[in-house]
């Protein structure tokens, strides 16, 4: 559910004491008894791909997070965690997930309030039971530590200077207690205290900065409604590079200071790959983007909202053609449409991230570099039943493996979603796939959407039903074949169909698409006046 991008959430009320009559002692008693007999169990929003991601009951409007650095990436940092939630049933008891880390105390409306630990959640349990519409504001002190065991990685990334975060898809819950499944988006404050000399970015804008005894203190907020999935914050040696995008959208690039010089070429062309993106698909849904560029080797590159984070190994190793280093860069920008702004409604909807991000990646290489798209769909085409096989259908992908939860992140819902976009627009006509593509990201601005919601679109927009298209595409066990290609044919396994350079565009190795030789953009990126310092 969405809050109001112009309205606050009220701030929470003070409830009554209910236990004042001495008459109502026993009673009260008895409750707690049979209450505490449950012990505290994990929940979950009934996820097909995480059952145990995200939590019933509320609906957070807002993230507050206070992260203490101590300037040792080795060492946990102090955090405050505040959440403004509103119930949407009875709760006397409040599940967050919370997996990796020390809680020191926990507060609902400003009491005391108890809690446990059950496998991934941290169970909260209020003085006070909730009430259905009722808002409550959780305070939860606790560290937050960037050392994990090596059965369960992720959340914090410790660079050569400090830390950045890549929670996707179902860890941000070892950063920061939350409710952490894209379902339930909110606005995020974040305030990040560093000693001098480093510095502290975080999704959205900087609205303060506070400096006093050798540290400093960055506040940003988001302008609109985030996944948690998708929060970003990077503290280190960096510089903060300054351009004006287009319509004077401000863009903001963050550096090892060290490689600013090598790795400003790069920087230069994202506004005029956000004016490529805007041509294609409307405006830019956000109040700023740039690139984090992390001085460490993840084997991915991540979409976290208005600051895509990147290895800076992607920029700086010369065995990366420059056509393959713009399409990677074109496809984390093309998140901020397809997977950000609009978010899927389970995971299940990954396709509906990767397919499209893919899809733009593959344009752009078309369109700039003369790399035909049907040449990668035909090659796509030829490997689809095999990929369908490996990590099922694009829209019902198999369930990660324990201990591998990016598992999710395989070919199918990357250059196999592409290719069902391929077959769509084969189907209905390039205007019509072009104006369902615009239509998309213009209905389903800052919220979440589901599979059935593209193919209700799909078919609004087409002025056909193709629920039997969608049905063989996205969930057959077989591709089907392609409109307009009766030629294309699955291609066996122990052939190559055609020569590609991979690298994985985001998250795990598992899951690198094929990709094909570019040149440089033939689009020029808009040039702004610049200007850098450290935020």
């Amino acid at each position: 559910m969405l809050h109001s991008p112009h309205l606050p959430p009220p701030r929470p009320r003070a409830r009554p004491r209910r236990l004042r009559a001495a008459a109502l002692l026993a009673c009260a008693v008895s409750v707690c008894l049979v209450a505490a007999s449950a012990p505290p169990a994990p929940l979950g929003v009934g996820d097909r791909l995480f059952p145990h991601l995200g939590n019933p009951g509320y609906d957070v409007a807002a993230y507050d997070l206070s992260f203490t650095y101590s300037g040792d990436n080795g060492k946990p940092l102090k955090a405050v965690t505040t959440i403004d939630a509103r119930t949407t049933t009875d709760l006397d008891r409040i599940n967050l997930d919370f997996a990796h880390g020390k809680v020191d105390s926990v507060e609902v409306d400003g009491d005391p309030a108890g809690f446990a630990a059950a496998g991934e959640d941290l169970v909260v349990t209020p003085e006070d039971a909730l009430d259905e519409g009722e808002w409550t504001r959780i305070t939860v002190r606790h560290s937050s530590d960037p050392v994990y065991p090596e059965d369960r990685q992720g959340g914090w990334v410790r660079t050569a200077d400090g830390l950045a975060m890549a929670n996707q898809a179902d860890v941000a819950h070892l950063v920061f207690p939350c409710n952490d499944h894209p379902s339930d988006k909110a606005r995020f404050t974040f305030r990040i205290t560093a000693p001098d000399g480093l510095t502290a970015v975080a999704n959205g804008l900087p609205t303060d900065v506070d400096r006093a005894a050798g540290a400093t203190t960055w506040t940003y907020r988001s302008g609109h409604p985030m996944a948690t999935e998708l929060a970003q914050v990077s503290i280190g040696r960096s510089t903060v590079l300054h351009r004006a995008g287009p319509h004077g959208l401000p863009v903001r690039d963050v550096v090892p200071t060290q490689h600013r010089a090598a790795l400003e070429p790069w920087l230069e062309k994202t506004p005029g790959q956000i004016a490529w993106m805007e041509e294609k698909v409307g405006r830019y849904p956000f109040e700023t983007y740039g690139l984090l560029m992390a001085d460490a080797t993840t084997g991915f590159e991540l979409e976290t909202q208005t600051l895509s984070l990147f290895e800076r190994e992607l920029f700086t190793e010369p065995a990366y053609p420059r056509w393959y280093v713009e399409s990677i860069m074109v496809h984390e920008l093309a998140h901020q449409w397809f997977g950000d702004s609009v978010a899927p409604a389970t995971w299940s909807d990954l396709w509906l991230n990767e397919g499209h991000a893919t899809w733009y990646e593959a344009l752009y290489a078309e369109e700039t570099a003369d790399k035909p798209l049907a040449t990668r769909m035909k090659a796509a085409y030829g490997a689809s039943d095999r990929w369908r096989t490996a990590g099922g259908p694009p829209a019902a992908p198999k369930p990660p493996k324990n201990g591998s939860k990016t598992g999710i992140f395989r070919s199918n819902v990357y250059d196999g979603a592409a290719l069902v976009l391929y077959a769509l627009r084969q189907e209905i006509g390039r205007p019509a796939f072009e104006g369902l593509e615009r239509a998309w990201v213009a209905r389903h601005q800052d919220g979440t959407a589901t599979t059935a919601d593209f193919v209700r679109l799909a078919s609004e927009t087409s002025g056909r039903d193709l629920g039997a298209f969608f049905q063989a595409w996205l969930y057959g066990e077989k591709t089907p074949p392609m409109p307009g290609h009766p030629d294309w044919k699955q291609t066996p396994a122990t052939e190559t169909p055609a020569k590609h350079s991979t690298k994985t565009p985001a998250k795990s190795p598992a899951k690198a698409p094929a990709k094909s030789p570019a040149k440089s953009p033939a689009k020029a990126p808009a040039k702004g006046s610049q200007q850098a310092h450290g935020e």
